[in-house]
């Protein structure tokens, strides 16, 4: 699975947790770019990745997540080995 196919899937899951089709994620995207976004859209957003990508984040990871590219690394590594990287 690619950076954009795992991109193209959050930017789903972001459009129903928000109720936003204007949402545009990138790597450096942050819970302070997203008025919305609080520690409760947080919880939604990992718990919609977890049962799509049938994943379980840890709370080290959880602890590691400072933007939307923090997300995808860490779904890439759960999901696949020997991945292929667009940046």
């Amino acid at each position: 699975m690619s950076d954009l196919e795992i991109y193209a899937a959050l930017g789903e899951i972001f459009r129903d947790v928000f109720i936003r089709e204007d949402i545009v994620l990138h790597a450096e995207l942050s819970a302070e770019d997203v008025p919305e976004w609080d520690s409760f859209r947080q919880i939604d957003i990992i718990l919609a990745v977890e049962l799509k990508y049938q994943i379980k984040l840890i709370t080290r990871e959880l602890d590691d997540l400072h933007n939307v590219g923090d997300l995808v690394r860490v779904i890439a590594t759960k999901t696949d080995v020997g991945r292929v990287q667009v940046d």
